[in-house]
């Protein structure tokens, strides 16, 4: 499925089939030219609710609201043809009930043309992703660190460890399938028990911070270009460098403007046309 040639962009159904074949790849995008370099690399493109972190300057996921996740998700849909769109629900979207959840999955999709929403949670949430299941909304998983529960987490740490930990992460992967989700997020999980639950649950998992044997991998886009310097998790490998490439060009274009050195003849316009 991850050809760079030109395809259709996949369905949930897609994505669910692609358990046990070549890993899945996915980035989150937050804009339309993003999303156009993008498209078709990826299987599918994330939405996700980290843009408040990387664009917006906030501290975490929590401040994100709709209105944020709708604009975003209208940009990236405009960038994409060849890869399916999934955009997350953000905090207060959807735990209060089944019924809330899919008011406000139903607008995003509505909103955004995504093909699926993803939310934050396991055995707590099975229920709910039942329920848009069962209403037509394809629901994507998200179990181990889950950055919306960051404050109950105790921070930002890897989940799963020891005897306890991983029997919960076992049963929260295991319960998103159950109740129909077509793929899972495993964050910041130790390796060997990402790849046990890969090869226990029937819908793929989606690595990132866990193991090269899920079924796919997805990182932030920004982390991954090295454009988001403020943080770099253990788990993200940088691929370029252009943060630092684009402070660089800033600070030579600030010295040539104090310098009068820009703009030059060639980037100014004669009070007559040249002629011909």
């Amino acid at each position: 499925m991850s050809a760079t040639a030109k395809k259709r962009a996949p369905l949930p159904v897609d994505i669910l089939a692609a358990k046990g074949g070549t890993p899945l790849v996915s980035l989150t995008a937050y804009t339309t030219p993003m999303a156009q370099m993008m498209d078709d690399h990826c299987d599918f493109v994330l939405v996700g609710d980290s843009v408040g972190m990387v664009l917006h300057g906030l501290p975490s996921t929590l401040g994100v609201t709709m209105e944020m996740m709708i604009m975003h998700g209208q940009a990236v849909a405009r960038g994409l043809n060849s890869a399916m769109m999934v955009i997350d629900m953000p905090f207060g979207s959807y735990e209060e009930s089944p019924e809330q959840a899919f008011r406000n999955a139903a607008h995003l999709m509505r909103e955004t043309s995504a093909g699926a929403v993803k939310l934050e949670g396991g055995v707590a949430m099975a229920e709910t992703i039942a329920f848009l299941v069962d209403r037509g909304i394809p629901v994507m998983a998200h179990v181990g660190l889950t950055p919306q529960s960051v404050n109950t987490l105790g921070g930002y740490k890897v989940q799963g460890r020891g005897n306890t930990g991983a029997t919960a992460l076992i049963a929260d992967a295991q319960a998103v399938a159950d109740a129909g989700a077509f793929a899972v997020v495993l964050e910041k999980v130790p390796e060997n028990l990402a790849n046990e639950i890969t090869d226990t649950i029937e819908i793929p998992t989606i690595g990132i911070g866990a193991s090269a044997g899920c079924d796919g991998q997805i990182l932030v886009v920004d982390d991954m270009l090295g454009l988001f310097t403020a943080f770099k998790a253990k788990f993200v490998k940088r691929y370029a460098h252009l943060g630092d490439d684009a402070e660089k060009a800033i600070a030579a274009y600030a010295d040539e403007v104090r310098a009068r050195s820009f703009p030059a003849p060639e980037h100014i316009f004669a009070d007559k046309a040249p002629k011909t």
